[in-house]
C-alpha cells in the first residue's frame, strides 16, 4: 500500500514538472525571455535580411540619384558610386520656395484633417455595425459592401462633384472621397468584436451611458493600436495622392505638393522638348537641366516625411492589424 502511494506521489511530481515547464514556456513568450534559437531561426533571420536589402537597394539608389551630377547621370547611367555630385537637382525642386512651402503646408492639412475624419466616420460605423442588437447591422454592413464591388466610375464623381455640390477648387474633395473605406471599416468592426469586451460595454449601459458615451469613453480608447494602423494607412494615402487634386484644383495656393512636384517634371519636360529652341541651345542643355537628378529629386521631397515617421509608428502598425484578428 505504501509503495503504491509513493508511486502516485511520483507521478504527481513527474506531471507537475511537466506542467512547471510549459507555465515557464508561456512566462517567457508573454515577458519576452529569450528562448533557445534553432537552425530554422537563423535561417529565416537571414532570409529576412536579404529580403530587406533587396527592398532598400532601390529607395537607396533614388536618393544617391537625387544627389548625383545631371551629366553623369546621362553619361554613366545611375549608380549606386557616382562619379561627380552635384545638388542641382535638389535645387530645381528648391526654387520653388514659396510655392513648395504652401503646397507642404496644404499637404499636411490634408493629410492630417483627413486622417481624423475618415477614422471618426469609419469608427462609428464599425462601432454601429459590431454591435449585435442593433437592428440596421445587416443592411449597414451590405451598404458598406458595395462600393467594393461596384463603382460609378471617375467621370459621374466629377460631375457629382462640381456641378450638382459646386465644391469645384475646394480642399475637401482632396479629404472627403477617400477618408472611408470598406476595408478599413472591416478592420475596426473586427477588432471591436474580438478585443473590446462585451460585459465592458453591458457594465457602462448598467451604470446609465447611452451609446455615444460608451463608444467615446470606453471602445474609442480601446481602439488606440487599430486606429494608429489604420490612420497610418490613410496617411499615406493622402499624401501620395495626386490625381485628385489634378481633377479638381487649379488655384496655386491649393496645390498639394504631389501635384507640384508633378507640375516641376512636366515643366522640365516640356524645356528639353520645345521645338522652338534652336538645336544648337537644346544640345548645349543636354547633361545641364537636372532631368534624372531633379526627378529622383522630387521622389525624395515625397517619400522622405513618410519614411521619417514610419517607425514611429511601425509598433502600433503591426498591432493594430494583427490583435483581433483571430478570435479568442
Amino acid at each position: 500500500m505504501e509503495q503504491k502511494v509513493e508511486q502516485n506521489v511520483e507521478e504527481v511530481k513527474r506531471l507537475s514538472r511537466k506542467e512547471q515547464k510549459k507555465l515557464d514556456k508561456l512566462y517567457d513568450l508573454q515577458y519576452g525571455v529569450k528562448a533557445k534559437k534553432g537552425v530554422g531561426q537563423y535561417i529565416l533571420a537571414a532570409c529576412l535580411i536579404l529580403y530587406t536589402i533587396i527592398v532598400a537597394m532601390p529607395i537607396l539608389l533614388v536618393f544617391i540619384s537625387a544627389f548625383a551630377d545631371e551629366e553623369t547621370l546621362a553619361t554613366n547611367g545611375f549608380s549606386y558610386f557616382p562619379a561627380k555630385w552635384s545638388l542641382s537637382g535638389m535645387n530645381a525642386v528648391l526654387r520653388y520656395g514659396k510655392q513648395l512651402a504652401t503646397s507642404y503646408a496644404v499637404t499636411i492639412l490634408i493629410t492630417v484633417g483627413g486622417t481624423l475624419i475618415g477614422l471618426l466616420c469609419m469608427s462609428l460605423f464599425a462601432y454601429a455595425i459590431s454591435r449585435r442588437d442593433f437592428r440596421l447591422r445587416g443592411f449597414l454592413a451590405i451598404y458598406a459592401m458595395i462600393p467594393m464591388l461596384f463603382n460609378g466610375g471617375q467621370l459621374s464623381g466629377y460631375i457629382v462633384f462640381t456641378s450638382m455640390y459646386g465644391m469645384k477648387d475646394s480642399l475637401w474633395l482632396l479629404m472627403l472621397p477617400i477618408c472611408c473605406t470598406t476595408m478599413n471599416i472591416i478592420i475596426l468592426r473586427t477588432y471591436i468584436q474580438n478585443s473590446v469586451p462585451e460585459e465592458l460595454m453591458d457594465s457602462a449601459r448598467i451604470d446609465g451611458a447611452g451609446e455615444w458615451r460608451t463608444f467615446f469613453q470606453i471602445t474609442l480608447p480601446l481602439m488606440k493600436p487599430t486606429l494608429a494602423a489604420v490612420g497610418f494607412m490613410m496617411a499615406t494615402t493622402y499624401w501620395n495622392d495626386w490625381q485628385n487634386a489634378l481633377l479638381y484644383i487649379q488655384s496655386d495656393s491649393k496645390k498639394p505638393l504631389q501635384l507640384l512636384l508633378v507640375n516641376i517634371q512636366k515643366n522640365i519636360e516640356t524645356l528639353l522638348n520645345a521645338r522652338n529652341i534652336p538645336s544648337a541651345a537644346l544640345a548645349a542643355m543636354q547633361g545641364k537641366v537636372p532631368q534624372y537628378s531633379a526627378t529622383m529629386a522630387t521622389v525624395v521631397m515625397v517619400i522622405g516625411p513618410i519614411m521619417i515617421l514610419y517607425p514611429f509608428f511601425q509598433k502600433y502598425f503591426a498591432k493594430g492589424l494583427t490583435m483581433g484578428s483571430v478570435k479568442g
